[in-house]
């Protein structure tokens, strides 16, 4: 079972696509930390919404809970944020964005990622690319069902092929509706091919 206590900080809540439960696991894990003292979670870039405050920000969803959030980039269209900002007319300023996430804080500071790892952010830079400058490590958030090994696999040795630390791999069944049992097969099958830990998450 995770023990989010033995996390580090800063660290960054991945997930191996869109829907996997990021922010499911963020707020866990925030939750989890603000027992033992501050937490700060910060979401670089949001797509689908125009304002903080909106009820599917996920700044929002981890506010609610009662841990300082903060959001940087906001992007109305649900789409990538570089097709969310051409669309709006706008170019992202990933170094500005890169100093945001890197501002000291008080205690922990988690950081949520947008999509899955290679969604683009700009001309010639996905955000795993932009993301492993940073030197900050993470958890993967991965499906507990059908095509989460192909999925996870992938995700977690582009990371590995890029230096990342991986902490733990994360397996969300409620997030696909998996039933317990596959779920843990499917845990038990990655537990033999990533030199890390893998744990499901109930």
């Amino acid at each position: 079972m995770l023990n989010p206590d033995a996390l580090p900080s800063p660290l960054w809540v991945l997930g191996t696509g869109t829907g996997v439960g990021k922010t499911f696991v963020s707020a866990r894990i925030a939750r989890s930390w603000a027992l033992r003292g501050p937490v700060t979670y910060r979401k670089p870039f949001q797509t689908g919404v125009d304002r903080a405050d909106h009820p599917e920000a996920d700044a929002s969803v981890l506010g609610k809970s009662g841990i300082p959030a903060e959001s940087h980039v906001l992007l109305k269209a649900p789409l990538s944020p570089m097709a969310a900002a051409r669309r709006e007319g706008r170019t992202l300023d990933l170094v500005a964005t890169a100093r945001w996430c890197q501002q000291p804080a008080e205690g922990r500071v988690l950081l949520e990622g947008v999509g899955g790892l290679m969604v683009p952010l700009a001309p010639q830079v996905h955000f795993l690319a932009w993301a492993t400058e940073l030197k900050i490590p993470c958890v993967l958030v991965a499906l507990g069902g059908l095509g989460t090994l192909n999925h996870t696999l992938l995700s977690a040795e582009a990371l590995m092929l890029r230096g990342w630390r991986i902490e733990a791999v994360l397996m969300n069944p409620g997030a696909d509706g998996t039933p317990s049992g596959v779920a843990e097969e499917n845990a038990e099958l990655l537990r033999g091919f990533l030199p890390v830990a893998v744990h499901l998450l109930d």
